[in-house]
């Protein structure tokens, strides 16, 4: 493939990078399936993975908001993630940027790896040294990639599952992907640990802003059920920051609605419970804020003593008579 005129200028820059590509040999291994995707309608790009090896998201899955994805596995060449970002930032495809690294890797006959850039691009490379079963399949805006499979059923399985799942928020799109591999057979060796990380369609000014999900379960013998546990749990402290961030604003009524969104989702959970609680006393339900105050303060003491604390800094804003009301619960 040509490389395009737009990105030569930069090539002056890629030596070191290059270079820095070492041999098989020392590189960890991270025997596994893997999904980069990208959801056509929001532009936010993804990528998950599971395996038979601890902490297995530390070194496969990279990403960076506007620029792109890459799962960089089997015998990982780590630098395959950070370099692939820089290359697809610089302008290079997928494709190219796979090119280019594994050009370059003596040890690329050991190599899996699958990038996805901004543009909805995808690419995926496995080296014909790869333990079987071992491959991959690059569709519309996603790529999955595979080695050390029980068969070579876990990739199409996974594709199939994912472009079926259409409609669906990415993250949950890339879980049933992974569910797919693991029910076709999986890693021929078990499973022990899984990650998701979820980043934006456009650069963000700070490199927090741009990464909306990053989950991990390094030691788990259900990873995939654990990993969907805390895509919940992410899931309503979305609903929680949202939450916060209206509480600044000082828009009360979509403050309460974002905790009482938190809180149905997991009810038990005394953090989300209290600040429902806060929220609807700040807009004067208090008749309905106390039961809550009740439970709260009977199930953990120390929420009691914390509540003063808000009034000074005006996250409760009532006055001393109703301060001592909600104590009193």
């Amino acid at each position: 493939m040509i490389i395009k005129t737009t990105a030569l200028a930069a090539v002056a820059a890629l030596p070191a990078l290059l270079l820095a590509q070492k041999p098989f040999g020392s590189e960890p291994l991270a025997h596994t399936y893997s999904i980069v995707a990208i959801d056509s309608e929001t532009g936010e790009m993804g990528a998950a993975v599971q395996s038979n090896w601890f902490s297995v998201g530390t070194l496969v899955i990279w990403g960076e908001a506007g620029v792109g994805v890459v799962a960089t596995q089997s015998f990982v060449n780590p630098a395959y993630g950070p370099d692939g970002l820089k290359l697809m930032g610089m302008g290079f495809s997928p494709e190219q940027a796979i090119q280019m690294l594994t050009g370059k890797d003596e040890g690329r006959a050991f190599r899996q790896v699958g990038m996805l850039n901004a543009k909805g691009e995808a690419a995926s490379f496995t080296g014909e040294k790869c333990i079987e079963a071992a491959g991959h399949y690059v569709g519309k805006g996603y790529a999955v990639q595979a080695n050390l499979m029980d068969n070579d059923k876990v990739w199409p399985a996974m594709a199939e599952a994912f472009e079926a799942s259409k409609g669906q928020p990415l993250a949950e799109r890339m879980l049933a992907a992974l569910d797919a591999a693991q029910a076709s057979g999986g890693d021929i060796r078990g499973k022990q640990s899984a990650a998701m990380i979820v980043v934006g369609a456009r650069q963000a000014p700070q490199p927090w802003q741009g990464r909306l999900a990053d989950l991990r379960v390094d030691d788990h013998p259900e990873p995939l059920n654990e990993l969907r546990r805390l895509l919940r749990v992410h899931r309503a402290y979305e609903h929680m920051n949202r939450g916060d961030l209206a509480v600044e604003a000082g828009d009360v009524e979509k403050a309460r609605m974002e905790y009482s969104a938190a809180e149905a989702m997991f009810p038990d959970n005394l953090e989300m419970k209290y600040w429902h609680a806060i929220a609807l006393a700040n807009s004067g339900k208090l008749n309905a804020a106390l039961p809550l105050f009740a439970e709260i303060f009977r199930k953990g003491p120390n929420w009691r003593e914390l509540t003063p604390r808000l009034v000074k800094n005006g996250l409760l804003t009532v006055d001393e008579k109703t301060l001592q009301l909600i104590l009193a619960q």
